[in-house]
């Protein structure tokens, strides 16, 4: 087995990899992977995606990369084929990773949020002084949805998203997030430029999806800008939306505005002809957990939100 530098390396030699992820994304996951592998391969073929490869002969068995953000590091992909022994290259391509990102100036966090296929990712991350946070990947079929109807409360108003919310639901995150177990998984949470950051990737770039503003949705009172809950949604696959941010004001949440908010959008999207909507969400978020079962989403895989501290 031989570990190279991805940007030693040509993306023709990487695409059986590529199909098999994005294989194993779409069965697995209902997500269809191929617009992000097509950044990767750009990234590769133009010598500026950081990261390696593990090759067994001159087949690729896997590969790894990340990106570097001010002071931390982000591993953004983690993927070894099932025909070959996952256990062993991925702690090889994740050791490799570490060791370059550890050594890298003014390094102070790495962060990890990778989706396993086969072989578990988690005794790696342990083995690399990573602290772990369990997270589940839920589906709803959207024709089975558990919804209540209940108007919001009078006051209140919920709205579409517009762009001109960018400013106002970054200091939102902010304040949603500020003592919660993912601001410490996701620093961006942690600052309002951060939460802008955030935004941005998910709404202006491929970040996770294709944005829709037609089922993301923000709630006010009636006599304010500044909103008080937020949901926002894009499409992963045809037919199949996904929810990347969902949060309540503290001092607003316990009181059903996240049910009207996922009700909205759920809503939305089958008026659309949408067939199912997933999620991501942390297992120590109790409340939410409870409230995404209770509208109808079961938990079809588990994985790890892994972050290194210097």
């Amino acid at each position: 087995m031989q570990i190279v530098d991805l940007r030693q390396i040509h993306p023709r030699a990487l695409e059986p990899l590529f199909q098999e992820e994005a294989h194993h994304w779409l069965q697995e996951l209902h997500w269809d992977y191929r617009p992000s592998l097509d950044l990767i391969r750009k990234f590769i073929e133009s010598r500026s995606l950081a990261g390696y490869a593990a090759l067994e002969g001159r087949e690729a068995a896997g590969y790894g990369f990340y990106v570097l953000e001010d002071h931390k590091g982000l591993i953004g992909g983690l993927f070894v084929s099932p025909r070959f022994s996952q256990a062993g290259i991925t702690q090889q391509l994740l050791g490799e990773m570490l060791v370059t990102l550890k050594s890298t100036p003014r390094i102070e966090r790495v962060e990890a949020q990778l989706m396993p296929f086969g072989a578990a990712l988690d005794p790696a991350l342990l083995l690399a002084d990573f602290k772990l946070h369990t997270r589940q990947f839920m589906l709803l079929p959207l024709a089975e949805a558990r919804l209540t109807s209940v108007p919001v409360s009078r006051g209140l108003h919920i709205e579409r998203w517009c762009d001109h919310s960018f400013e106002s639901c970054a200091r939102l995150i902010q304040l949603a997030y500020a003592d919660h177990v993912d601001g410490e998984i996701n620093d961006q949470y942690r600052s309002e430029a951060g939460a802008m950051k955030f935004l941005r990737n998910i709404i202006i770039l491929p970040g996770c999806g294709q944005f829709r503003p037609e089922a993301s949705f923000i709630v006010r009172p009636a006599s304010e800008e500044q909103p008080i809950g937020m949901v926002l949604t894009s499409v992963v696959a045809d037919g199949v939306g996904h929810t990347t941010q969902v949060c309540v004001m503290p001092g607003y949440q316990g009181h059903g505005l996240g049910r009207h908010l996922m009700e909205a959008s759920i809503h939305s999207l089958r008026s659309m002809r949408y067939r199912s909507l997933s999620l991501t969400v942390t297992s120590a978020n109790a409340n939410a957990v409870l409230l995404y079962e209770d509208l109808g989403f079961h938990t079809i895989k588990k994985f790890a939100a892994g972050v290194w501290h210097a």
